[in-house]
């Protein structure tokens, strides 16, 4: 049964992963590509993490669940950083509608 569930674990965070390079990929500016690359990678990261600590042994468990908490702290700091930074180069969000010409 933990097999299964650390599978789905697995797939989940893969897809969230997915997910997230074509939002990269399709939205217009900086900040719509920032979300995307921050909200999905995060979780798709912890989803693929956790899974694999569920198949792993303690030593290697504990290993990822360190690396787990080190992406969980920083991963929302680095994408607020980045947000604030174009923000103070005056870098603006494109508002409206946006046309895929």
């Amino acid at each position: 049964m933990i097999e299964w569930l650390a599978d789905g674990l697995m797939l989940a965070g893969a897809l969230f992963c997915l997910l997230g390079s074509i939002g990269m990929h399709r939205f217009p500016d900086f900040y719509s590509r920032l979300h995307a690359a921050g909200i999905t990678d995060t979780l798709g990261t912890i989803l693929l993490l956790t899974g694999l600590a569920m198949q792993a042994d303690a030593g290697d468990a504990l290993k990822l669940l360190l690396v787990f908490s080190f992406l969980f702290f920083t991963s929302p700091v680095a994408a607020h950083s980045l947000a604030n930074a174009a923000i103070k180069s005056g870098d603006k969000p494109l508002l409206g509608a946006f046309n895929d010409d």
